[in-house]
């Protein structure tokens, strides 16, 4: 196995690209150095991008934040900025592994992982997260949502890797909430997981809403209907029930020894409505 720790994007880009085995990036490593002592990964090349400038940094853009690639989760915890701005996608994070793994796991490699329990990947697709991928060709700018595409595969080409994620800037009554079920009181994975984002008028009505759920599909699931049925509403209680029912309809989940598939359903869209009224009581909708 080779090593390399490039020093730019473009040097990242052209080592994956010219690898013709299998070409791994190393971040924080908490996924990928548990699945290479296992053997179930054996990668003929890791390439650390922990030393490209600007990629271990949180940056102000246009009214949001910018999470390089290879922040931890520690760091995104402590601060101020995103946790008063997004604060569903912190919580999210703080809910990876325990405060050691924390120092390490990065949110860029929590969504590569691809994995449908992740825990800050539904809080990203309810923020409406944007990656920044960057490859041979150069950069381009996804929605975080299509970086996944099930269990543990993503839609990133050879030679590309992502660079850095978006949380957009929000209007003041604005904000979202993430809550998952687990069996254990920590250091447990999602049975099912729900992610919230709201934005509300000054009357406190509902005027946008996005809903993702996590470990009910073969990838986080963007909930359109769900989310629908809270615009123009102040989340009344037959508006949460009606979004609870589509959260649950339109889960898809396995059973396993962790959870049954009607167990899921049921319990996603309680999840849902639990995260919709921690997002309007902190968006300011409720007295």
């Amino acid at each position: 196995m080779q090593f390399a720790a490039p020093r730019s994007a473009s040097e990242a880009a052209a080592l994956l690209q010219a690898e013709p085995g299998d070409a791994r990036v190393l971040a924080g490593g908490s996924d990928l150095l548990v699945q290479m002592k296992s053997g179930a990964l054996r990668p003929d090349l890791l390439v650390d991008i922990k030393r490209i400038p600007g990629l271990d940094a949180i940056t102000a853009e246009d009214g949001g934040f910018r999470l390089g690639a290879a922040v931890p989760g520690a760091r995104l915890g402590e601060h101020a900025g995103v946790r008063a701005l997004w604060p569903g996608v912190v919580e999210a994070v703080e809910l990876i592994g325990s405060t050691q793994v924390q120092g390490r796991a990065t949110v860029a490699g929590n969504l590569c992982n691809a994995s449908p329990a992740a825990d800050a990947v539904p809080a990203l697709v309810a923020a409406d997260a944007v990656a920044r991928v960057f490859g041979p060709r150069g950069e381009r700018d996804c929605p975080v949502s299509d970086i996944p595409v099930g269990p543990g595969r993503n839609s990133l080409a050879k030679g590309e890797f992502v660079a850095s994620i978006l949380l957009p800037a929000r209007p003041k009554r604005a904000a979202d909430a993430y809550l998952r079920f687990i069996p254990r009181t920590e250091m447990d994975i999602a049975v099912a997981s729900a992610g919230v984002s709201l934005v509300l008028d000054e009357d406190g009505r509902c005027t946008r809403a996005r809903i993702a759920l996590g470990a009910v599909g073969p990838k986080v699931l963007l909930a359109e209907e769900a989310a629908h049925c809270l615009i123009g509403t102040k989340l009344e209680d037959a508006a949460l029930a009606a979004m609870a029912e589509a959260c649950s309809a339109l889960a898809s989940p396995i059973d396993d020894k962790r959870g049954t598939v009607a167990f899921r359903k049921q319990v996603v869209g309680v999840l849902a409505k639990r995260a919709a009224k921690i997002a309007q009581d902190r968006a300011g909708g409720t007295k």
